[in-house]
């Protein structure tokens, strides 16, 4: 599946660093709640702009659901696209949107415990 299929045009900064987070938060908690083994997302996941997806690695669940968080992401309709916390217009199906809020509680504070202070900004905000 490539999450970018109908997208022409190029990924601001902020999309990126957002899309970025979103793929760190996942493989922390990925690597801290689930045993199985662990592969990159599927090589015809491309993200104009991120080049080294592919260092990442998931088990099949949290691939699927990075793969359906990624996609959504890029066919958000507002300009700006606001925090997803903040959105009035909520993309993701009711239990992916929990998901993402176990995600987020989890790895925030774990990698700003590893010294991931950049990413109080994206925590809080």
């Amino acid at each position: 599946m490539n999450a970018a299929a109908g997208q022409t045009t190029s990924l601001s900064r902020r999309e990126i660093n957002d899309l970025l987070v979103l793929v760190r938060f996942t493989e922390v908690y990925c690597a801290a709640k689930h045993a199985e083994q662990r592969q990159p997302l599927p090589a015809d996941l491309e993200l104009p702009g991120i080049a080294d997806l592919q260092r990442y690695r998931f088990c099949a669940d949290c691939g699927d659901f990075l793969q359906y968080a990624i996609e959504r992401r890029l066919r958000c309709p507002l300009d700006p696209k606001p925090a997803c916390k903040h959105c009035q217009v909520h993309c993701y199906r009711a239990e992916m949107r929990e998901k993402v809020r176990e995600v987020m509680r989890f790895s925030g504070p774990a990698l700003i415990k590893r010294g991931r202070l950049d990413l109080l900004w994206h925590y809080f905000f």
